[in-house]
């Protein structure tokens, strides 16, 4: 007959003995292994013993874990883009694509979101590159994104450290975004260039925009 809490034709659970641990610990701790995800692969990095080959480095980043296999799964995703913004279009396609603007219809558009520290780091150049070459239909970026960007133009920003003092660092003029420093001659430089250009445009608005409709 089974004892009270136990379905018929189960073993009873043997009781623990003295210093025996807990059955409970035990069914956690030793609970039979299911099914791994679809996805799972095993863990493998590179093997360098086989020699320098930059695209297998990059390749055995998909099994290396951690960040690297995020940034492995970010590539693919791009590739993936890359991939249908190539493939032929129909003529429709083509058609509706053409009254989107200028640039050729394609079946990807490619946005590329940034904030302003990526332009004040080294990751302006990638950006760059990417805008000449076509590789990006959209910019989706920041006021500061562009100021950045003009400021660079005008004078470089320095790599410095994270752990400079703030303190220390404003009373010299220098300003840091990370472990970077911008010296604050830059925006001046700015203003003094910025300035001009709106002191213009507000003379033009006043001039020939009110000009030609006078307050009645």
């Amino acid at each position: 007959m089974a004892a009270p809490g136990e379905a018929p034709g189960e073993a009873p659970e043997p009781t623990p003995g003295p210093g025996d641990p807990p059955a409970e610990a035990l069914r956690a701790v030793l609970r039979p292994s299911g099914a791994l995800p679809a996805e799972a692969l095993p863990v493998r990095g590179y093997d360098f013993a086989s020699g320098p080959d930059l695209a297998e480095l990059l390749r055995s980043f998909r099994t290396t874990g951690f960040q690297a296999t995020s940034f492995a799964r970010a590539v693919a995703e791009i590739q993936r883009m890359i991939s249908a913004k190539l493939q032929p279009l129909t003529p429709e396609q083509r058609e509706r694509g053409a009254l989107a603007g200028p640039r050729p219809p394609s079946g990807c558009t490619i946005f590329l979101g940034f904030t302003s520290n990526l332009v004040s780091s080294g990751v302006r150049e990638s950006i760059r590159y990417l805008v000449q070459h076509g590789m990006v239909d959209v910019l989706v970026t920041t006021a500061g994104g562009v100021e950045e960007d003009l400021i660079k133009c005008l004078a470089p920003t320095y790599i410095g450290d994270f752990h400079l003092r703030g303190r220390d660092l404003r009373e010299s003029g220098i300003n840091r975004i990370g472990n970077l420093l911008v010296p604050n001659d830059n925006y001046c430089k700015f203003e003094d260039w910025l300035m001009p250009i709106l002191d213009r445009m507000v003379e033009e608005q006043d001039t020939q925009v009110r000009g030609a409709h006078p307050p009645t």
